[in-house]
């Protein structure tokens, strides 16, 4: 998937465990801090990205996306809300990057989660601006482009009912009529 979407699925989570609906059916439910829901939705291509570029590695899902960070997420998570936070970012970039490989016909590409303990023979080392050219019209690309849909759709329909809850009705946003 592409940087911006990993952020943008981030701050979807954040909003959904923050949600009234999920607190009052999931009440241990931890409300997670969004920021810190980025900043580990950011984490490994911030790693990863570089090391590639640089030639350190000879591919861009390296360290920051390997599994083996595992135990070190799980003790971040233990001990700090925060450290909770960017394991579940952590854990998202991971997971829609599996699957865009995955829905892309590349399941064998999947292995960049066990590295260095396993890796392709072939990997895709596309480099990051390359690789969007190579991206669009893939299949995961239409799911990400769904999202993007779904998250505009959620943005307009929640100015859409603070709106409403303000007692406007279209108009200028500081409630006073425009020019005549």
């Amino acid at each position: 998937m592409l940087f911006p979407t990993h952020l943008l699925v981030a701050v979807g989570v954040g909003r959904l465990a923050g949600h009234q609906r999920v607190r009052r059916r999931l009440p241990s439910t931890p409300t997670l801090s969004a920021w810190w829901l980025v900043v580990g939705a950011a984490l490994p291509d911030v790693v990863d990205k570089p090391l590639g570029t640089l030639g350190v590695v000879d591919t861009y899902h390296s360290v920051g996306h390997s599994l083996l960070l595992v135990p070190l997420a799980v003790a971040l998570a233990v001990r700090y809300r925060r450290g909770l936070a960017v394991t579940v970012g952590w854990g998202s970039h991971l997971a829609l990057d599996a699957f865009h490989v995955v829905a892309n016909g590349r399941a064998s590409d999947a292995l960049f989660l066990a590295w260095p303990a396993l890796t392709r023979s072939d990997p895709l080392a596309i480099p990051p601006g390359e690789f969007a050219r190579f991206y669009a019209g893939s299949p995961s690309f239409y799911v990400e482009l769904g999202l993007w849909l779904a998250a505009v759709v959620v943005v307009l329909r929640s100015q859409s009912a603070a709106d409403r809850r303000d007692g406007k009705k279209g108009g200028r946003r500081d409630g006073r009529e425009g020019d005549r």
